[in-house]
């Protein structure tokens, strides 16, 4: 039997070769073709998995720089209110009317009834329209006048020396405060929305770069340390430059929160001036008529009017302090004897290492750079014309002239449609006194300042372009090239090529602080194909 088998495999040896060379040769391109499909499945998988990441990370970025908007709006809000007390103006014309019906009835009592007469119109009362108006401008703003601060005994003496105002200049002054404070509130909150979109972006792309970079190059050490780390004294040494870095960045909002503002509102002041400035509290006006005024407000203080060819306004020197005046700003923040108090309670606050430098230095210049880009100035104004059609369209509109409320506003311009004729008839034709306006304006101005919830700022989101400008922010300059010594320079070099896939040609831009040593200049190498202004072009194509 061993024979007969012997002698099979011997006469069908060939066919045998050849069938265990197809099988195997079968079994080499299957385990090949496994072995590929599966690290294809995988590496969709990582793909899938980042990207969601990555887009978690980003929604949680705008959901922080939502809550950072709440947080430090009312700071500037304080400060703006109390520049531009308009409820104590009202409170003074208020003491002026009664302090004149006090007079009239005393002289009424002295001379009798029948040599009374009726007092000039321009010089006391005025219409019981006015008055009204008056009165619900001090309830509805949420300031009842006993909550106005008054003068003391003093101080009493100090004003009475000085010449009274008429009541017609208290009420030209009315009217410049209350539109002057609502529109630079608006203005402001829509500066910190823009501010804080570009300064937390640009540390969540710092930050996600950063753990991509922890993920390539994996650990440092492959020992165990024994090492406790748990002290704060090791939390400083292992971030504290990093986290020193992002804290002084994220303190330059003080300048717009505390001296911006006031340069807007020098400028929205002088364009109220000189629309508004001819008006009497007994003119009457349409709803068109007041909302083209705002607009020529607006034409003032934004810039680019085609008429009068006037440049876009540059908004950076209300977002940033100038380079000599940053340390100020740290003083003045209160971040450098923090900083001391944070170590020890006498130690002065040490200078940022020459590396940490260079970051914020490079931090602040991508801010400067950002701002006085073509599309922060376009995402700016379709942020105010959402605030301000929010403010005339949804508040003035209704509460002041009655009318219905407008369509649903459009999500990437932040205005609705013109509505139906019926509305467009009213919005022409119903006028009412300038008070009325003034009262709602001096109501809203406390909701434009207010913190959670704010409706102006839910509107201001709602505008498309907002987040499409913070995800070109998130995404812009993966590819950059920082000099950097050591290692984590290169491969965050490294990193950012492989995210963001970017290769060619490199242009250099050198930006040095003023009055710092040469060594503490910054170098970056950014692709031109993939800059700012072309992330955004692409970014606005695809919508």
């Amino acid at each position: 039997m061993f024979a007969a088998t012997r002698r099979w495999f011997r006469r069908n040896r060939t066919p045998i070769a050849i069938t265990l060379g197809v099988v195997g040769a079968g079994y080499v391109v299957t385990q090949y073709v496994l072995s590929k499909l599966n690290d294809a499945r995988e590496r969709m998988s990582s793909e899938r998995i980042a990207k969601e990441n990555l887009r978690r990370r980003f929604e949680q970025n705008q959901e922080d720089c939502t809550f950072t908007v709440l947080a430090l709006l009312p700071t500037a809000t304080t400060n703006i209110l109390e520049a531009m007390n308009t409820e104590k103006i009202t409170y003074e014309i208020q003491q002026m009317k009664a302090g004149g019906a006090k007079s009239s009835a005393t002289k009424a009592g002295s001379s009798g009834a029948g040599s009374t007469s009726p007092p000039s119109i321009p010089e006391t009362n005025l219409t019981d329209e006015d008055g009204r108006s008056m009165i619900s401008m001090q309830s509805e703003s949420g300031v009842h006048a006993s909550q106005v601060a008054l003068p003391s005994p003093g101080a009493t003496d100090g004003e009475q020396a000085r010449p009274r105002k008429t009541k017609r200049q208290l009420w030209d002054d009315l009217t410049i405060s209350s539109i002057t404070r609502a529109y630079t509130l608006i203005y402001t909150l829509g500066l910190l929305t823009m501010l804080t979109r570009i300064q937390l972006n640009l540390l969540g792309r710092r930050s996600y770069l950063s753990s991509v970079v922890s993920l390539a190059t994996g650990p440092g050490q492959e020992t165990i340390s024994l090492e406790n780390k748990d002290d704060d004294a090791s939390s400083i040494q292992a971030y504290g430059d990093d986290f020193e870095t992002n804290r002084r960045y994220l303190t330059f909002s003080w300048w717009l929160l505390n001296r911006g503002w006031i340069d807007i509102a020098q400028r929205v002041e002088a364009a109220v001036r000189e629309v508004f400035g001819h008006l009497s509290p007994r003119d009457q006006l349409t709803f068109e008529t007041f909302a083209a005024l705002t607009s020529r407000v607006r034409r003032a203080v934004e810039g680019g009017d085609p008429q009068t060819q006037k440049p876009l306004t540059n908004w950076l020197p209300y977002l940033l302090p100038p380079v000599d005046l940053e340390d100020h700003v740290l003083r003045e923040s209160g971040v450098l004897e923090d900083s001391a108090a944070s170590l020890t309670q006498s130690a002065p606050p040490a200078p940022l290492s020459p590396t940490s430098a260079t970051s914020l230095r490079r931090l602040l210049d991508e801010t400067s750079d950002l701002a006085e880009s073509p599309p922060f100035s376009h995402v700016l104004t379709l942020l105010l014309d959402a605030g301000f059609s929010h403010l005339l369209d949804r508040k003035v509109a209704f509460e002041a002239y009655e009318l219905p409320p407008p369509p649903p506003a459009d999500a990437e311009t932040g205005s609705g449609p013109s509505g139906s004729p019926e509305l467009q008839r009213l919005r022409s034709n119903k006028q009412v006194l300038l008070p009325r306006i003034l009262s709602v304006l001096a109501k809203q101005a406390h909701a434009i300042g207010n913190g959670m919830p704010n409706e102006y700022l839910q509107a201001m989101e709602q505008v498309r372009d907002l987040e499409a400008f913070a995800a070109v922010v998130y995404s812009s300059n993966w590819e950059s090239e920082i000099r950097d010594d050591g290692p984590l320079g290169a491969a965050a070099a490294d990193a950012g090529k492989a995210e963001a896939g970017g290769s060619g040609g490199s242009s250099v831009r050198q930006s040095q602080a003023s009055g710092g040593p040469v060594g503490e200049e910054s170098l970056v190498l950014v692709d031109p194909e993939v800059s700012f202004e072309s992330a955004w072009e692409r970014a606005t194509e695809k919508k």
